[in-house]
């Protein structure tokens, strides 16, 4: 079997109701690139990428293209290593490793539907058939209630099943960042986990000040503290507070993620199979992450392809040893409107109470509905 053509396919859908998240980032569209991989058996695969869309297109077709037409996806590796040396000279981390992330999946969906097989399997086997999600949102929306709607939100979402809920801070008012998690805490209640994520946005002495005051709440982490390219500050923050700090979702390669692990610069890593160098990267960098005792939940975001990617790589990570954290790894379950995410896949991957079901189809588990993709490419 061969590979005969990559296609890239821009998508964008508008969201419903635009929402902030730390630093003022106001999201009004969703956007991804989804990498389609044609071969001579008649088999496709389905790839996705992190960041813009276009960039990621331009990339693949004027880099990466031609070297990946004419190989046998079995070689998902070598291929894997040959389009990194070809752009180690410029691209070593970023878009580069984002689009690269794209063509691996895509890979390894057309080798598991090749074997009938899903990719989980591919990977060592399934530790879960279903794994725990948390729900990520709590976004700022309304200026004037920044309290209380995270509170309603909050509950609705243990009404509706989840353990567990990752929230916004970084308002630039750490009083009221305070203020805002507290009520949060008090209305779930203690048996609902709390994650809080502030999308980088401090410096070092803010984080681990903020940081202490949050500790009386029982947080599940504190998510991107401070800018991600600071591996000392973040060896800092870690070694300051007592609850977990958690990164890497803007990290790439085992190479990026090496000297955080090592160091312990981080308690949990997340690193995203969209971004950071596709399933193949990431099974090094859970292996890496395993051998030092650092905890690895990826980052979910983006279409129906990545999440299903993050969940097949999610079923083949083992539990962490029960003396660090004994819980198995969750998967981020994004909570704003995504139709890329709900309609792109023709049974698309779904939450029931906080539990998501592993899909045992061949590859991905997922089949692509062309006439949604069409519905929403552009360019």
């Amino acid at each position: 079997m061969k590979v005969t053509d990559i296609t890239c396919h821009v998508l964008q859908s508008k969201v419903e109701q635009p929402f902030t998240s730390a630093r003022g980032w106001l999201y009004t569209t969703r956007a991804s690139c989804i990498v389609e991989v044609s071969t001579d058996a008649g088999i496709t695969g389905w790839g996705e990428c992190y960041g813009p869309a276009a960039v990621n297109k331009t990339i693949i077709e004027t880099q990466y293209r031609s070297r990946v037409i004419g190989r046998d996806p079995f070689d998902v590796e070598v291929v894997w290593e040959d389009l990194y040396n070809r752009i180690k000279d410029y691209g070593l981390t970023g878009m580069t490793i984002a689009a690269l992330s794209g063509i691996d999946i895509a890979l390894w969906d057309i080798i598991g539907r090749a074997v009938g097989k899903p990719v989980h399997k591919l990977i060592g086997g399934a530790h879960r058939t279903e794994v725990q999600a948390y729900a990520t949102g709590l976004y700022f929306i309304d200026m004037d209630r920044l309290v209380e709607e995270a509170v309603e939100e909050a509950q609705e979402y243990v009404e509706g099943g989840f353990r567990a809920i990752k929230m916004k801070i970084g308002l630039g008012d750490p009083k009221l960042d305070l203020r805002r998690v507290a009520a949060v805490r008090k209305a779930i209640g203690p048996d609902v986990k709390l994650a809080v994520d502030a999308n980088h946005c401090f410096t070092v002495p803010q984080a681990i000040r903020l940081g202490r005051a949050m500790e009386e709440l029982d947080l599940l982490w504190f998510e991107e503290p401070i800018s991600p390219e600071d591996h000392d500050g973040y060896v800092e923050v870690t070694r300051a507070l007592d609850m977990a700090v958690a990164g890497g979702e803007n990290d790439f390669t085992r190479w990026g993620f090496r000297d955080v692990i090592a160091r312990k610069a981080m308690d949990i890593v997340q690193p995203d199979v969209c971004a950071a160098g596709g399933i193949s990267e990431c099974r090094k960098i859970a292996a890496m992450a395993s051998a030092h005792g650092v905890e690895c939940v990826p980052h979910a975001w983006g279409s129906a392809i990545g999440l299903a990617a993050t969940v097949q790589f999610i079923a083949a990570l083992p539990d962490m040893p029960p003396a660090f954290r004994p819980m198995p790894p969750m998967l981020e379950f994004e909570q704003t409107p995504n139709p890329l995410r709900d309609h792109l896949a023709k049974e698309p991957i779904v939450q029931h109470r906080g539990m998501v079901r592993v899909p045992d189809g061949p590859g991905l588990g997922i089949d692509v509905d062309r006439a949604v993709l069409a519905q929403y490419k552009v360019g």
